[in-house]
C-alpha cells in the first residue's frame, strides 16, 4: 500500500485574479494522486493547527495577528500573499498536515503532505510566499510530546530555508539541512545548521553528486528520531524562480535518493512539497507528484 498523503480543502485558497503565486497547484496535484493510485483508500484529512501548537514556532503576537488577518503591511508585503481568512484556514491547514503526516510516519515509516515546506516564515513573521513553518511547528510539537528527541529537516527547495533556521536556531537537536542556489532568494541567509549554497544552472549530475557526498554522513552522525524532507521542486531547470538545471528525471532520483537513505537506516521520513512557480501549472503539479511517487516505491520496496 502506498504510505499516506495528508490533504485538506483549505490547502488551495483564492487569490486575486492574475496574482503570480501558482495556487491551483494544490488542487491539481490532489487530482494528480487520486489518478495514479497512491491514495487508495483517500487522503488523511488533517486538524488545523491550534494557536498554542503554532507559537511554539512563532512568537505569541505574530500568532494573533495572522489568526485576526490583522498582519502589517509591511510584512503582508514580505509575505507576498493577502493575509486573507482564506489564507490563514489554509495555513493552519497545511501546518497540521505537516503535523498530522509526521505522526503517521513515526506510525509507519513513511508519510506525506501535499502541501507544506513554507520555510520562509520566520519566528517573528511571514515573508516569501510563507505565512506559518509548517515544518518547524511539526518538529517541536513532536518533541514537546516526548514522541521524539532529535529530527533532521532537509530542505532541498531551491531557495536557502531561513525561516527555518530561525525557528530552531535555539534547538541543537532539531537539526537544519540547506542545500540551494546561492545566489537566490533570500538575499540575506539566516544561517542553519548546514548551509550548502549551489552555484547557478547545476545540472541533474553535479547536483546529485552534492546530494549523495553530504546526506547520508548526515544522517548516520545525527541518528534523528525522524526526517522532514522539503522537496521543492524549484530546482527545475523550467521553474521561473529556480536557477538551477535539473530534469523531472533528475528530481525524481534526487526524491528516491532521500527516502531511500532515510528507510535503509530505519528513519521515519515525512515529505512535504516545499516551493514551485511556474506558469504551467499542470506540469508544476506533476513535479510535486514526484516525491510521493518516491515515497510509494519505497513503501513497495521497487
Amino acid at each position: 500500500m502506498p504510505p499516506p498523503i495528508c490533504f485538506h480543502p483549505a490547502y488551495e485558497a483564492p487569490l486575486p485574479d492574475g496574482h503570480r503565486f501558482p495556487m491551483r497547484k494544490y488542487g491539481l496535484l490532489a487530482e494528480i494522486l487520486r489518478s495514479r493510485g497512491l491514495v487508495p483508500d483517500g487522503f488523511v484529512e488533517p486538524e488545523p493547527a491550534s494557536a498554542a501548537m503554532l507559537e511554539r514556532a512563532h512568537e505569541a503576537d505574530y500568532v494573533a495577528a495572522v489568526l485576526d488577518c490583522a498582519v502589517s503591511r509591511p510584512i503582508e508585503r514580505e509575505i507576498g500573499l493577502p493575509v486573507t481568512e482564506a489564507l490563514v484556514r489554509r495555513s493552519r491547514a497545511s501546518v497540521g498536515g505537516t503535523v498530522l503526516a509526521a505522526r503517521l510516519a513515526l506510525a509507519g515509516g513513511l508519510a506525506g503532505s501535499a502541501a507544506g515546506g513554507s520555510h520562509h516564515a520566520r519566528r517573528s513573521q511571514g515573508a516569501g510566499f510563507c505565512v506559518l513553518n509548517d515544518v518547524a511547528v511539526a518538529a517541536l510539537t513532536l518533541r514537546a510530546e516526548g514522541l521524539i528527541g532529535r529530527a533532521l529537516i532537509v530542505d532541498l527547495d531551491v531557495h536557502q530555508g531561513d525561516g527555518t533556521a530561525d525557528c530552531l536556531s535555539r534547538e541543537p537537536d532539531l537539526f537544519t539541512l540547506s542545500i540551494h542556489c546561492e545566489k537566490n532568494y533570500p538575499s540575506h541567509k539566516i544561517p542553519s545548521d548546514l548551509d550548502i549554497g549551489l552555484p547557478d544552472g547545476l545540472g541533474d549530475g553535479e547536483y546529485l553528486a552534492v546530494l549523495e557526498a553530504r546526506l547520508p554522513p548526515l544522517l548516520d552522525a545525527l541518528r534523528p528520531d525522524i526526517v522532514f524532507y522539503n522537496a521543492g521542486v524549484d530546482p527545475h531547470r523550467d521553474d521561473r524562480l529556480g536557477r538551477l538545471n535539473l530534469s523531472n528525471e533528475g528530481l525524481y532520483a534526487r526524491d528516491r535518493f532521500v527516502v531511500r537513505s532515510a528507510r535503509a537506516r530505519g528513519l521515519p521520513i515525512v515529505g512535504v512539497i516545499g516551493g514551485g512557480y511556474s506558469a504551467d501549472v499542470e506540469a508544476l503539479a506533476a513535479r510535486h507528484a514526484l516525491v510521493f511517487q518516491a515515497l510509494a516505491a519505497e513503501a513497495e520496496g521497487a
